[in-house]
């Protein structure tokens, strides 16, 4: 009896626990990975690619996306092997980006990294909030233009949408974490799929219909050259935005079996990821532009440079919607964690109280379970980022602002110091000299995109003409 006592509880503990006796039993394979990367890059920014192309021409515009491309994928090199301390393989996790922050560069640099990190995450849920809505209402445009014409007055308001993405959004965030959402990032990556070849799709036809190729090698042309400045420099800020994933690696790392090493599945799930992201973005930008050349709206599904076929617009537009469900999710959790875990230790008698787990029950979904901490701190940060967006309703200016703020600390400075401190680098050798030579040129790229940006968001606010 005693063997089968000790039989019983060995394959709890091989259900229940990981390799390391950790209570979360880690799952996560190269698949589980590619599609949460996946969800996390094809997102809100590949709407905005023909618009971007469109501002830095032919020649500018794939060659900085390629560049961008480039820079994601050592960015996360360097990071993944930063999951492990003090050695990359078997040394013990860093679960979040911020962890491994504080374990290899020291806690005084971990306030600067959370406050870029959760600001940034923040940020994405706001333009989420601001893009799904915009899908919605482009549905319902879609539909009014087929049945009244294209010179039909469809003109809708975005704030009932916001308001019901952010109704969807209570009941998704009261999934537990991210070892629970493993399905809803799936459904959301077959959607980016979807939807990226809608446009991509719907460009090829539309450049066949127009028998030539729009568009040249400078771009659009503008008035001022302090005008064509600020558009570049806003263009790539939403390149900037549509790349990098560095900040919520490790989150998706630490879902990850520890047999194969973390970091080499994560390095081959983001060669996969990062070569598919690129080649979409690729077609659909090159092929808007080649469609609409100067006039390529700022988001090529919403922005109604196409009409027919309507309900593959609408088809496309559903997906959007469905993915960025998903995407909203990807970038919240983390965050979630974070502050729920702040609120259990600055109220630690409170707890037993907050933290009692309910159930719910909804036909054709599974159990609900939550607390009051999770439903109320989800809640309001639902209702805060749905409000910002009503604030804000600039979809491209919002995107660009976002990438440069997160572009170079969080995607380049953060992961080249932590990996140059784990691998004791020493100053001044040539591997030193080169990543801060790559460094300095990326923080004057996103400086550059940050003003841009800025100065278009002002624009935007205020109703100056472009």
């Amino acid at each position: 009896m005693e063997i089968e006592g000790k039989s019983a509880d060995a394959e709890v503990a091989a259900k229940y626990f990981s390799e390391d006796g950790e209570e979360c039993k880690r799952t996560g394979t190269l698949w589980t990975c590619i599609a949460h990367i996946v969800t996390a890059l094809i997102g809100a920014g590949v709407l905005s690619l023909p618009w971007s192309v469109a501002q830095l021409g032919w020649i500018g515009g794939p060659l900085v996306m390629v560049i961008f491309a480039f820079i994601t994928y050592i960015s996360v090199h360097l990071l993944s092997d930063c999951y492990r301390s003090p050695d990359s393989v078997t040394g013990k996790r860093n679960r979040t980006y911020m962890d491994a922050v504080r374990v290899n560069l020291g806690k005084n640099q971990i306030w600067a990294c959370g406050l870029l990190q959760y600001l940034y995450m923040y940020g994405i849920a706001v333009a989420y909030v601001l893009t799904s809505a915009g899908s919605m209402r482009a549905i319902r445009k879609s539909n009014c233009f087929h049945s009244n014409g294209h010179n039909a007055d469809c003109q809708f308001g975005n704030t009932f949408y916001m308001i019901l993405f952010g109704v969807i959004q209570i009941l998704c965030s009261l999934i537990p974490d991210f070892n629970n959402m493993s399905w809803l990032s799936a459904v959301a990556a077959i959607m980016s799929v979807f939807y990226s070849t809608i446009g991509l799709g719907l460009g090829i036809a539309r450049v066949v219909d127009n028998k030539r190729i729009y568009g040249n090698i400078r771009g659009v042309q503008t008035a001022t050259t302090a005008q064509k400045v600020w558009r570049v420099s806003q263009a790539i800020g939403d390149i900037a935005f549509s790349f990098p994933y560095s900040f919520i690696l490790l989150e998706i790392q630490d879902t990850l079996r520890s047999k194969p090493p973390e970091n080499l599945i994560v390095k081959r799930a983001s060669i996969v990821s990062i070569s598919i992201t690129a080649l979409f973005y690729l077609s659909c930008a090159c092929f808007g532009y080649a469609a609409f050349g100067d006039d390529a709206p700022g988001n090529i599904l919403t922005g109604f440079g196409f009409y027919e076929p309507y309900w593959l617009i609408d088809f496309g537009n559903a997906c959007i919607v469905l993915h960025l469900v998903g995407g909203y999710q990807v970038f919240s959790q983390p965050v979630f964690a974070f502050f729920e875990g702040l609120i259990e230790k600055v109220f630690p008698k409170s707890m037993t109280f907050l933290k009692k787990n309910y159930s719910i029950c909804l036909p054709c979904l599974p159990v609900y379970h939550f607390n009051l901490i999770r439903l109320v701190f989800r809640t309001l940060y639902v209702v805060s980022t749905v409000a910002l967006a009503m604030y804000f309703p600039y979809f491209n200016q919002v995107l660009g602002i976002l990438g440069a703020l997160n572009f170079w600390p969080l995607a380049i400075y953060f992961p080249i110091e932590m990996y140059m401190g784990q691998k004791r680098v020493r100053s001044w050798s040539t591997k030193w000299v080169a990543f801060e030579v790559f460094s300095i040129f990326c923080l004057l790229i996103s400086l550059f995109a940050l003003i841009g940006s800025v100065e278009g968001l002002v624009r935007a606010k205020l109703g100056w003409a472009s």
